[in-house]
């Protein structure tokens, strides 16, 4: 099956039908879907500013992302079935919609970034825990994962304002000044 036969499927679903047909599932599950990907961006930001040394640079980073994480998967958890919610009425659409097709990727490449801080960084988190500024590694990651979540919310946004792009130029448009 096709990535575009899975969309059209996805699109015949009664929950699907259910969305789009409801005056009040879409504006509902939107605000709820922003109001997690905020929680989400906001409490990985606090945790990537401490690795960059600019927030809490007197807090231990394993204290912060104890305290800060498991809210943030919740609210993960929450972003992403509100997300397929809102996925679904329109599933067609966003297949073809190239800033949706980006803001996957760029969840993809925070997760990346994140698995990769992880599985490496993390190993040697006793030796800069409570310094100051963290190894190179870490602020690496702490800048990767706010450009990448910085992009998420941007294409986040643009999606709703766009049905796909064409990116070539039509012959009628003349750039003569």
């Amino acid at each position: 099956m096709s990535l575009e036969t899975l969309a059209q499927s996805i699109h015949a679903w009664g929950i699907a039908e259910w969305m789009r047909s409801s005056l009040k599932a879409m504006p509902v599950i939107e605000s709820i879907h922003v109001m997690a990907i905020t929680l989400v961006f906001g409490s990985i930001l606090v945790v990537d500013l401490r690795l960059l040394g600019l927030l809490n640079a007197n807090r231990a980073f394993t204290r912060i992302a104890h305290e800060l994480l498991r809210l943030t998967w919740g609210a993960f958890a929450v972003a992403a079935i509100t997300g397929a919610l809102l996925f679904t009425p329109n599933s067609i659409t966003y297949y073809h919609n190239t800033a949706f097709r980006l803001k996957m990727l760029a969840i993809l490449a925070a997760g990346i970034n994140m698995a990769i801080f992880e599985f490496r960084t993390v190993r040697g988190v006793a030796t800069w825990d409570t310094t100051r500024t963290p190894p190179a590694a870490a602020r690496l990651a702490g800048l990767l994962s706010i450009v990448l979540w910085v992009t998420v919310i941007i294409l986040g946004r643009w999606i709703g304002f766009s049905k796909g792009y064409d990116f070539s130029i039509p012959e009628e448009v003349q750039f003569e000044f």
